[in-house]
């Protein structure tokens, strides 16, 4: 059985079983939701009207982060809660969640600022439970950090967050569900909810693949679909004055060799003081992110602007001068939204981050929050579902996300690099095994400039409910952000591999190509 043929299983189940919980949304507040329900023996599918995590959970700065900066804010418990999360995802998916050290370099003058953060670091760590060092030499800095500015600089600080791939992230969460019986159907999306003369009872469906419609009774609808959880609340009788703010987040991907970093480096903008990121990423670097107000509406894929553009070259040339970037440097860009509800303050930057969670009508609506916090999120969801669902098991007792016991001893892989072995079985869990053994020789080899085996798009094409070509190229794998125009050159190669796996004939293989370049150039490109 293929990806495509599970996909329509459970699109037939739809309609034909009773299932106490429909969640809407595939991005991680929906996989994790959907992870921690079904362990609780609840009836749990999941829906998501592109593909999974093709919003905001594909474009992320990749951090996994401890909310540091809600330590200025004074938010303690938010920022005690991150950390807790992080450190329990660095030591159960080791590969996919990596600890990752951050220098924030510092300057002659600005002596009560540097007090201060010396003060949240003290804080930050002892809220980890690890005590790290937190201050870099001006000789260390010369060795960690040569590209970054020189004049004034008087040394910098250390600081302890970790690195994902947030797209395999959510994908590795809804593996668990369902590996538990819970279903989880990409394209396939919410039309309107269905109402009892009580509240909202279940919704109305549409597989945007074969236009057939379905009627998901259900006790409870979850509504999980982050910057978009508004339109879904408009259906309700009972509306309260809070709605969601969507904030654009942009960041470009540029080559290493361009700009060489042997640290990460998290440094504050000239222009707004605003933190931005530069970090190494799947063997490239990543920098971000912007934080302004989305005015282009939801109805299309998030781009960056020319504006977002100049002011992260702006923030790069700062700190780095003498790498002289340019937009020539770019090899794409990914922009993505963050739903945060808006309290009228001027600076989006200053909108709480926090989670909320709304029952209106029978239609429970979370939003908010962030990719580290998943699970926290999902049991606070849980929580207040109870007054639909009745009391459920063990919400206050912090458990492992992934249940089973992954053994990735490299020495059973010895033909792989052990930095390789590790990675797959991050992102992939004990399949990475099957992964390994059912592959070639020659599709062990990584697709060139990336840290992607060849063997993880056949697999992908195979296991992982590949829809479109975008799916494979932008999210299952992330090779569309990692290759100079989106991987074009290797286009005649995964076509020779995935093609027969996912049946599609030679001008359906061509609509899908026009198809990804199409959205490659105009969202993960440079504006035009």
């Amino acid at each position: 059985m293929n990806a495509m043929q599970s996909r329509e299983i459970a699109l037939g189940e739809l309609e034909n079983k009773t299932w106490d919980v429909v969640i809407i949304g595939g991005g991680i507040t929906g996989a994790g939701i959907l992870r921690e329900s079904v362990r609780r023996g609840l009836n749990a599918v999941l829906v998501e009207q592109e593909d999974f995590s093709w919003g905001t959970s594909s474009r992320s700065t990749k951090m996994v982060h401890g909310g540091m900066r809600y330590l200025k804010q004074g938010n303690i418990g938010l920022t005690r809660e991150s950390v807790i999360e992080r450190e329990n995802l660095i030591r159960e998916i080791p590969g996919l969640v990596e600890d990752r050290t951050f220098i924030m370099p510092y300057y002659k003058g600005n002596v009560l600022q540097r007090l201060m953060l010396q003060t949240g670091l003290v804080v930050y760590n002892l809220l980890s439970g690890k005590w790290r060092k937190n201050r870099c030499s001006l000789s260390d800095m010369a060795k960690r950090a040569p590209l970054v500015k020189s004049n004034d600089l008087k040394g910098g600080f250390l600081i302890n967050d970790a690195v994902t791939d947030d797209s395999r992230l959510v994908l590795r969460v809804l593996h668990e569900a369902l590996k538990q019986g819970a279903r989880a159907i990409n394209y396939c999306k919410a039309e309107t909810l269905l109402k009892n003369e009580h509240a909202t009872c279940g919704v109305r469906v549409r597989d945007t693949v074969s236009g057939n419609d379905y009627n998901i009774q259900a006790k409870l609808v979850i509504n999980a679909t982050g910057a978009w959880a508004d339109t879904l609340r408009q259906q309700i009788r009972k509306k309260n004055n809070k709605h969601i703010r969507p904030l654009r987040g942009s960041h470009i991907i540029l080559s290493a060799k361009r700009l060489p970093l042997f640290d990460n480096i998290s440094l504050m903008h000239p222009e707004d003081g605003r933190p931005v990121i530069t970090l190494t990423w799947e063997g490239r670097i990543l920098m971000g992110t912007t934080d302004i107000d989305h005015q282009d509406g939801l109805s299309t894929e998030a781009s960056i602007s020319k504006k977002e553009v100049k002011y992260l070259l702006d923030a790069l040339n700062f700190q780095f001068p003498e790498a002289k970037i340019t937009e020539k440097d770019v090899i794409s860009t990914m922009a993505g939204i963050r739903p945060v509800i808006d309290t009228g303050k001027t600076d989006p930057s200053k909108e709480s981050r926090d989670h909320v969670i709304w029952l209106e009508d029978g239609l429970l609506t979370v939003t908010g929050g962030k990719l580290t916090t998943f699970r926290v999120i999902a049991l606070d969801t849980l929580d207040k579902a109870q007054k639909i669902l009745g009391n459920l098991p063990d919400l206050k007792q912090m458990q492992n996300v992934f249940d089973e016991k992954v053994d990735w001893n490299t020495n059973h892989f010895r033909h792989l690099p052990d930095n390789s072995v590790k990675r797959l079985f991050g992102r992939y869990g004990n399949r990475a095994k099957e992964l390994i053994g059912l592959s070639s020789d020659q599709n062990l080899q990584t697709i060139p400039d990336t840290e992607t085996l060849w063997a993880e798009i056949e697999w992908a094409a195979t296991n992982e409910m590949v829809v479109h070509l975008d799916d494979l190229m932008l999210r299952r794998t992330r090779i569309g952000l990692l290759l100079e125009n989106g991987g074009t050159e290797y286009l005649p190669k995964i076509r020779q591999l995935c093609q027969k796996i996912l049946g599609w004939t030679d001008q359906t293989w061509e609509e899908e190509e026009n198809r990804y370049l199409n959205i490659w150039k105009n969202h993960y490109s440079l504006p035009n």
